[in-house]
This record gives C-alpha cells, structure tokens and sequence, in this order.
C-alpha cells in the first residue's frame, strides 16, 4: 500500500538549475533595457520643486497651490452639472410637459448644426462641384487646365474657359499631362496645335510618391539609387519656371487653380510639383470634392479643384470617358460599347489578344474567356468585361492616341486679342526649349502598339447650377446614401479616411474602378438584349476574381 504523501514537495533544487534560471531572467532584463534604450523611452523625472535659492518661493508655492483648489472647484462645479442634466433629462422622461428653460440653448446648437447639415445635403453633389469650381476660378491668378494627352481636344471644356475669359485678368494655361502613354509623333503634333491657341506645357507626374500621412517601412536601399524613368517626373521644371516667371512680371504672390475632367491627373500633377502625396489621388473617377490649398512656396499657392461636370448633351463616348461613377449613373454595357465604337478594330484586336469581332457583344464574350471572367455554369460573364474594358480605357495605362485636326480653326469663345493677352507675361522660349527636352526624356510608346482613338471634339460641361438636369425620384433614393458621404467628406476639407487608402492600396486598379460603379438597376436590365439578360440574372459574387486579371 503506498504511503500518503504528509508534507508538501520541497522547493529545494540544484544548484545548476537555479544559476541557469537567474542567467535566463538577467537575460531577459537586458534585452528588455535594449529595447527600451532603441524607442527612447526614459523614466520620467521627478519634478524637483522650487530651490531654496530662488526669490520668491514662498509667493510662488501659494499661487501653485491657489491654483490647485481652483481646478479642482472647477472639477467639482462640471460633475454637479452634468448631474443636474441627467436629473433634467430623467424628468422630461417621466413629465414631458414640464418646461425646461436651462436646456433650449443647447438644443439651439444641436439645431444649428442640424440645419447645416440639411442645407448641404439638399444640394445634389453635382450642385456642390460646381460651387467649388467657380470658388477655384474666382480665387485664381492662373488657370491650369490639365488634359489628358490621349485625347487633349476631349478633355477642353469651351464653357469653363469661357468663364475664365470673362474672369478678367486670369491666365489659361494647358497641361499635356500623361504624354508617356502617346507616341512621340503625335505628343509634338498637339503640342505644335495646343500652343498656337495658349500656352501648353508638356508633363507627366510622378507615379511614385511618398505620403506624409503614413509612416511607410522603407527597406534599406543605397542612397544613389533614384527613381525609373517610367515612374519620374517630366516637365516639372519647365512648369515651375512659367509660373515662377509670371509671379516676377506681376510683382506679387499669385494662386494658381487646376482645373479638367475626372482622371486627366489634377491632383497627380500637384503632388508632383511639391515631391510629396499632399492631395488623394486614386484609379476611381472624382475623388476630389473640394479646393484645397496647397503652398509651393511663399509667392506660388496651387489650389486642387474638383472635377467638371458633363453635360447630358454630348456624344454617349465623351459621356463614357468623362462621367464619374461617383456622380453619375454609369452602365458598363453601354459605356464600353460606346468607347469600343470609336477605337480602330484591328489593333484592339491585336491590343487585347482576341479573335476578330462584328460587333462590342462578340467582343466581351471574347474578352471575358481571354480573361477568365465566367459567371456559374462556365457562361462567360460579358457586363464584368464591359467594367473591365471601362476602367482600363478611363485609367492611368492603357496607351491609346487621337489625331489632331488637320486644320486650326480658333473656338467661338477665342479671337486674337485673348490669345495675345493669355500668352502675357510667360516666356515661351524658354518653355519651348523646356518641352523639347521634356519630349526627349520621356520614354514613348511605339506607333504600332497604340491604339488610335477617333475623338468626339470638345467635351461640354456644366459650370451653372441652374443648367443641371434635375433627377429622377428614383435616382435620388439610390444616391441618398452618397450624398450623406459626401457631406462629411466635404465638412472635412478634403481629409481622406486612412482607412480607405490602406483598402484601395490592396485593390487592383480594376477592383477599384468597378467598386465605384453603382449596382444594376431594373432599367437597366429591361434595355438589355434577351440572351444577354440571362448572363446579367447570375450572381456576381461568385464571378472570377479581378486580381488574375493582371497575372
């Protein structure tokens, strides 16, 4: 029979063990202290109080303490408020007919707030770009009206440059902004047909910027190694020069407004001039919704602006590439067919590697098995490649061109004597020779690897609230919830939502162009073609991912 155990197990150990234990913990104190000695955390010092030496110590320890018995009155009085507020608050529970006279002007703030917040939520977004727009215009000494290299005629909007003329003493300047996504032929052809008309600088922003929001973990590269030619600014200098030359002639500090169509590079090309990622620039269309200011130097202030908004009247091309999804109701179907209509056949058969089509539905079927865009049963999913082809089309990589007219004809809005006061106070030799050697720098695409573009000429837009079309009550439920988003972004000046940025940094280009894109409406699916509507029916959610796009 085994003995019950009387006493407790003994503590006691050998010795090899124990100096093991105590080396392990003095291991672990110094690795702690190692670590606190690299944050630069240090024990905070005790307050040594007032030497004996100084004069005045005993006036000075009575005011110290004075000051202690005051706050913590004051700590005593806010704790009997809120105290009586809660009894207040418990009363009109149980007597709501009790009247409460301490309380009406809190409930006036609260409603002076709520009354702003309703007025702005009123306004459609529309309403409040516009609003936005004509502040950036009025406030600005130069104008820099950025165009999309791909298609500079289709992003110059005749009634915005109309209000500036009549601004007064406002300077319109063009931006050739992504010039390396165009053959080099052709950049010099529109530069030689922009700059008869004003002056035109050539540029390409920066794709690769820090942002001085976030602390990003940089591996350690040696100090030599700078940035790619297809990831470097072109055309800063000569920009900066042109401005800085009509600061001097005009002998005071000016504001410089950039203004174009969604997705021409707005924001893009300030980040660009101040080397640091101030302004939210993303692949989704309309992401700035409000001016923002930012300084260059003491004399140069650029102000970002939101997009402009397209009148309902154009061509349903210039509807397709210049209509935000953040704004207006776009239809993938119809808006990449449109595109599709304009671009030269074969070579976006060649471009995208399939088979020779008839027409946009042949097109993406083909295009969807190209990319492994099928819906459940196999069916390839043809409204996904209609996204994709939209997004890649309206986005920052897709190399296409469009001819210039073969004669220049100056718009109804010009004559001579505004094209003479515009070019005013800029020094274009010097801005030629800067655009020679900014043509040189820039790493062109081939001729036979571009896709030509038939343009639709100049884009209309809306710069009157009055001239925007009023939407339908259906519209206007869809887009409540967009409108209440804006709203805080907008009582924000501009801060983006951290949160966001880290969202959009993990998305393809085409995941972020297509979340922006509103969900099909029942119009939508009664306008389509019978053999398409059964393809549309199947959930999306299970389609193919985006991100073996781009594989």
């Amino acid at each position: 029979m085994k003995r019950p155990k009387l006493k407790k197990a003994s503590k006691r150990m050998t010795c090899h063990k124990r100096y093991k234990i105590q080396k392990k913990v003095r291991e672990h104190h110094r690795k702690l202290r190692k670590e606190a000695k690299k944050r630069g955390r240090k024990k905070p010092r005790k307050d040594p109080g007032v030497p004996n030496s100084a004069p005045f110590k005993e006036a000075l320890l009575r005011e110290a303490e004075l000051r202690k018995q005051q706050l913590e009155e004051l700590k005593q009085q806010q704790k009997l408020d809120r105290q009586k507020e809660q009894n207040k608050k418990r009363k009109l529970e149980t007597d709501p007919d009790v009247e409460l006279s301490n309380t009406e002007p809190v409930r006036e703030e609260s409603g002076q707030r709520k009354a702003k917040r309703a007025k702005t939520s009123k306004q459609s977004p529309k309403m409040l770009h516009c609003q936005e727009l004509k502040k950036v215009i009025e406030a600005s000494d130069v104008v820099l009206e950025v165009l999309d290299a791909r298609d500079p005629l289709g992003c110059r909007c005749p009634q915005v440059e109309e209000a500036i003329i009549r601004g007064g003493q406002k300077k319109l300047v063009l931006v050739l902004n992504k010039s390396d996504l165009v053959p080099k032929e052709n950049l010099e052809n529109w530069l030689s047909y922009l700059k008869k008309e004003l002056p035109t600088v050539v540029f390409k922003a920066s794709t690769q910027l820090k942002d001085k929001r976030k602390r990003i973990k940089l591996v350690k590269v040696k100090k030599k190694a700078a940035l790619s030619k297809s990831e470097a600014c072109v055309g800063k200098e000569g920009l900066w020069k042109l401005l800085e030359g009509f600061q001097k002639t005009c002998g005071k500090a000016i504001h410089v407004g950039v203004i174009g169509f969604p997705n021409v590079g707005k924001s893009s090309v300030i980040n660009s001039l101040k080397q640091e990622q101030i302004c939210s620039v993303g692949v989704s269309m309309g992401l700035t919704r409000c001016m923002q200011l930012v300084p260059l130097d003491k004399q140069i202030t650029i102000i970002d602006s939101p997009c402009f908004i397209v009148s309902p009247l154009n061509s349903a091309p210039a509807l397709a590439l210049r209509s935000p999804a953040s704004i207006e109701e776009v239809k993938p179907l119809e808006a990449a067919s449109a595109i599709l209509s304009q671009a030269d056949a074969q070579q976006v058969v060649l471009k995208f590697t399939v088979p020779v089509f008839t027409n946009s539905l042949e097109f993406f079927t083909s295009f969807a098995q190209r990319r492994g865009l099928h819906q459940k049963g196999g069916s390839p999913n043809v409204e996904r490649a209609a996204r994709v082809l939209w997004s890649e089309w309206t986005g920052a990589f897709l190399v296409y061109y469009c001819h210039p007219p073969a004669s220049w004809t100056p718009p109804p809005h010009f004559n001579e004597s505004i094209v003479t006061d515009m070019k005013w106070g800029f020094d274009l030799e010097e801005l030629e020779k800067n655009n020679a050697h900014s043509i040189q720098a820039i790493k062109s695409p081939h001729l036979a690897s571009s896709i030509l573009f038939q343009s639709s000429g100049l884009t209309n837009g809306v710069i009157d609230e009055k001239d925007i079309p009023e939407e339908l009550p259906k519209q206007k439920k869809q887009k409540q919830e967009q409108e209440e988003s804006y709203e805080d972004v907008r009582i924000d000046q501009g801060i983006v939502d951290k949160e966001g940025d880290d969202e959009s940094l993990d998305m393809s280009p085409a995941e972020e162009a297509c979340e922006a894109l509103p969900e099909k409406s029942q119009a939508e699916k009664q306008s389509a073609p019978s053999f398409v509507l059964d393809k549309m029916t199947e959930e999306e959610d299970d389609a193919y991912d985006f991100s073996t796009d781009y594989v």
